[in-house]
């Protein structure tokens, strides 16, 4: 994916903060991606773990790979002024699946398939973060109830995935974008996205990911129906692509 200036810039400032961490200067460090950045894919853990990770190996650092899941946590959450996310900087290092809680824990899980809109409009992280703060502040007695509900829906979701029940994982995904949109951080570019791949995508469930404000949905297809969910995302103005889940973490190439 050739990037903006503006894309560009952003993964600047974790590949530097890495360097920086480690006192590294004088090095080449390139970049080759298609996550959308700024898209609630994960995309700026992804660039710090890999950063973390060819440092270590021309250095010879030693750093075990719980070590640099700690450390790109650490480095990410610095570049973001606190709102960095421990699942993105634990899903890039280990892959597979975690469950993230007080701690990340291996879960086994089958893969699945996963159809990705990408509304192209970037977000900002931190700018949705302190909205929703800031309505939790004023209104904890509705706001509390909702969080209650969305981690409600994480853990029964583990089930149904284990079960391959993906008619009712799907509409749990409904669920959670509808608690989504209450606490404010869909968009209308978002909710175009979602309801045209539950429409005339047949998906079986759609939402939002990441901390909205823009970014992408996820949505789930029925078996054989992926091409319906990337035509009916197209025509709804979404970037579109397939990916599967659960797929390796960190590695070195040659």
């Amino acid at each position: 994916m050739q990037a903006s200036s503006q894309e560009a810039l952003i993964a600047t400032r974790y590949i530097s903060a890495v360097l920086e961490e480690f006192g590294v200067k004088d090095i080449c460090a390139r970049v080759e991606s298609d996550i959308p950045l700024a898209a609630g894919l994960g995309s700026s853990a992804a660039i710090v773990v890999a950063s973390l990770g060819a440092i270590n190996q021309h250095f010879g650092l030693g750093l075990s790979r719980d070590e640099i899941a700690s450390q790109a946590y650490r480095i990410e959450k610095r570049v973001q002024d606190g709102f960095g996310s421990q699942m993105d900087t634990a899903l890039a290092t280990y892959g597979g699946y975690r469950l993230v809680s007080t701690r990340v824990e291996p879960i086994d899980l089958p893969e699945m398939e996963i159809v990705v809109g990408y509304t192209e409009r970037p977000h900002d992280t931190r700018s949705e973060v302190q909205k929703v703060q800031s309505i939790r502040k004023r209104y904890p007695d509705v706001v509390d109830p909702i969080f209650q509900a969305i981690g409600a829906i994480s853990g029964k979701a583990v089930r149904l995935i284990q079960d391959g029940k993906l008619e009712e994982l799907g509409g749990l995904m409904n669920l959670n974008h509808g608690l989504l949109e209450a606490i404010g951080v869909s968009t209308r570019e978002l909710n175009e996205l979602v309801y045209a791949a539950r429409g005339a995508g047949r998906a079986l469930g759609a939402k939002l990911t990441g901390a909205g404000g823009g970014g992408c949905i996820i949505s789930l297809p029925s078996p054989g129906n992926s091409e319906y969910l990337l035509i009916a995302i197209e025509q709804a103005r979404g970037k579109a692509f397939c990916v599967r889940t659960g797929c390796q973490g960190l590695r070195m190439e040659e």
